[in-house]
């Protein structure tokens, strides 16, 4: 496998979820009515939040993900910044702080860590919802079509419990991911809920245009049902991104996300994101090398 195909699976696996239920400040110009806003922003709303992540023929957001996993030994490591734009309000992330390494053929961990930059009204930032995840490849080997399941833990930061006051700090995520890969082309699509009571879906493809370039479009929905209130929510979403290889193990992406047919209560707007991925791989010394 090449360095240029590895830090593909890299960019994919690199997000960790990295935007549902993300807590930030809210920032922005009022309407009129004191604090209150016509907007909700993404952080406050239980529906998850995909960033327009990693692109290089991948997936363009964390837990809709593709079915790969990085080889045993290696290691991702991704620098980014996220941007949400709502109707009169704006959520800023930076830096968001992901890793992942592969432990086994068959399965790989991460984390990701957000920062919350502080909003104009002086209200301060800080560390944004956490998650832990572990990735297990289910169906793998000669085959095209790839499935995996990606468990994760997701930690609320203090902004996100004082906005979902009913839900527990920790809650439990449960993607699963499929892969149908033909030639230069990738179609990735995912399903499954979070303990709270969110189900999600999607699906896109990934396109390695040429040596260097690579381009990725997709949708979600995310939904949960009526429950004490009697109000439904959901939230639908079109992205797409584009990154390039700057060199072997390193790549630039940047990306953008705009809701559809969306509510301003449930985190109608548009994501702007940008970020490099950096791929680590072991030494293969030439006796290695020859044993193999």
């Amino acid at each position: 496998m090449t360095a240029t195909h590895r830090l593909s699976m890299a960019m994919a696996g690199a997000a960790l979820a990295l935007a549902v239920a993300v807590p930030v400040h809210a920032q922005g110009k009022s309407n009129g009515k004191g604090n209150a806003h016509k907007s909700s922003p993404p952080s406050r709303s239980p529906l998850p939040s995909p960033a327009t992540g990693p692109a290089a023929s991948a997936s363009p957001i964390a837990w809709l993900d593709d079915a790969s996993l990085l080889p045993p030994g290696s290691t991702s490591l991704t620098i980014s910044t996220m941007r949400w734009s709502g109707t009169d309000l704006s959520e800023v992330h930076f830096p968001i702080v992901e890793a992942s390494v592969g432990l086994a053929p068959r399965f790989q961990v991460g984390v990701s860590v957000p920062h919350t930059i502080g909003s104009v009204d002086g209200t301060g930032g800080g560390i944004g919802t956490s998650f832990i995840s572990g990735k297990i490849a289910l169906l793998t080997g000669e085959s095209s079509v790839k499935l995996a399941v990606s468990p994760m833990i997701e930690v609320l930061a203090a902004g996100a419990v004082q906005a979902l006051p009913s839900e527990g700090r920790t809650q439990l995520g449960i993607p699963v991911s499929a892969e149908f890969a033909r030639g230069s082309t990738r179609v990735f699509a995912s399903t499954g809920f979070f303990s709270h009571g969110v189900w999600f879906a999607g699906g896109g493809a990934g396109f390695q245009n040429t040596p260097k370039v690579g381009t990725s479009i997709s949708f979600t929905r995310s939904w949960v049902g009526a429950g004490a209130t009697g109000i439904s929510r959901h939230r639908q979403e079109l992205s797409g991104g584009v990154s390039y290889l700057v060199r072997s193990q390193a790549a630039v992406y940047g990306a953008l996300g705009r809701t559809i047919a969306t509510t301003d209560d449930n985190g109608a707007g548009a994501t702007i994101s940008g970020g490099v991925t950096f791929l680590f791989t072991p030494h293969v010394t030439g006796k290695q090398r020859g044993s193999r």
